[in-house]
């Protein structure tokens, strides 16, 4: 076993704890009083990260043999986090423009 094998084993371990840490991260700037933050594309940020736990731990079910899931699976949950992401982007760009033209 070389050195790339052995990384694509213990790798979605890593990105599950840092992701985990983001979470914790994100839910004291939801707990934060309001001042004057326009929240709503964190929020769907979060979301999206709340999708890509949810593959990394279906990834993590299948290195260790609990769960086979498709490899579509993946790409739905890929396209989705993209998605989001874009949305995400269009919205924060649409206030941005909105709050020029005030």
């Amino acid at each position: 076993m070389n050195i790339a094998d052995c990384f694509g084993i213990v790798a979605p371990y890593y990105n599950l704890v840092l992701v985990i840490i983001v979470g914790f991260m994100f839910l004291r700037l939801f707990q934060m009083p309001n001042k004057g933050i326009f929240i709503v594309p964190w929020k769907i940020l979060f979301g999206g990260l709340c999708i890509y736990i949810v593959e990394e731990v279906l990834n993590i079910l299948s290195i260790i043999d609990v769960l086979q899931t498709p490899r579509i699976i993946n790409a739905v949950f890929e396209m989705l986090m993209i998605t989001l992401f874009i949305y995400l982007l269009l919205l924060q760009k649409d206030y941005m423009e909105q709050r020029k033209m005030v």
